[in-house]
């Protein structure tokens, strides 16, 4: 049963959304991916991003000569990545759906998913269900590549704190909080964006993420079938640390559920 809090879709948020991540470093991220595709052999051929978003990190691995597949459950997040679609010319297909339920015509060389998109998948099952996808979609031997979020992240850093920023095209609040006991961190976002009268439109909304820990999630990975290949401290390189904000995992397909 999907908890009922907005983990799927960002509402009014998705006009501002890459404005307010530009603290990311989207073009090394990608590099990260790319280096790591490429290790493994893969160096084009047809790759899906689940929960793509707004488009960007598609776009950067297109460049990078992959074909791309973007997924997303959010209509208004998905408007943004085309408008970005169309202004490069780039060739990508885009497909409004949930990650728990995506469906593809074929399988993929390679799959990704980044800035903590798995985190709103908030119960154990819901997310073997997603590993599970990933990897019937999967080429033989085929990449899943995807960071998520730690529990030292929501617990130490996020939980219990507000985030606000100001800026001439559109302002935010996003008050944190967190429960240990289940695991879940629950932002209360409200955005403020100008009008053309020089008022401010406010839109509100809520979303869940869930903390899960690395061992977790790699029990996960085998369960669904896929084999375990690395793990990081994301888009640094080195290893796994209990003071790691964000993980980076690789994953292998490694035959399909009979």
């Amino acid at each position: 049963m999907k908890n009922a809090y907005n983990t799927s879709a960002y509402g009014s948020f998705a006009y501002v959304y890459d404005m307010f991540m530009d603290n990311i470093d989207y073009e090394e991220w990608a590099d990260y991916i790319t280096d790591h595709l490429k290790k493994y052999g893969i160096e084009d051929g047809l790759v899906l991003e689940l929960g793509c978003g707004t488009g960007t990190m598609t776009g950067l691995l297109a460049d990078r000569g992959y074909d791309m597949i973007g997924v997303d459950n959010s209509g208004e997040m998905l408007a943004e990545a085309m408008e970005k679609r169309m202004e490069s010319g780039q060739d990508i297909l885009y497909l409004q759906q949930d990650m728990q339920e995506f469906e593809l015509y074929g399988t993929v060389r390679a799959i990704v998913s980044v800035c903590d998109s798995l985190n709103y998948i908030t119960e154990r099952e819901e997310l073997l269900q997603v590993f599970r996808l990933v990897n019937n979609y999967l080429d033989p031997e085929g990449l899943f590549l995807f960071d998520m979020n730690t529990i030292h992240k929501y617990r130490d850093i996020l939980g219990d704190t507000t985030i606000a920023e100001n800026r001439d095209e559109g302002s935010f609040i996003w008050d944190n909080s967190y429960d240990p006991e289940n695991g879940l961190n629950i932002y209360e976002l409200a955005v403020f964006l100008p009008r053309e009268d020089g008022l401010y439109e406010k839109a509100e909304e809520v979303h869940c993420q869930k903390a899960y820990s690395q061992e977790e999630i790699e029990e996960l990975i085998r369960e669904a079938g896929m084999e375990l290949l690395e793990v990081y401290d994301a888009y640094t390189g080195r290893p796994a640390a209990d003071d790691s904000e964000r993980l980076f995992f690789i994953a292998r397909e490694k035959g399909k559920a009979k």
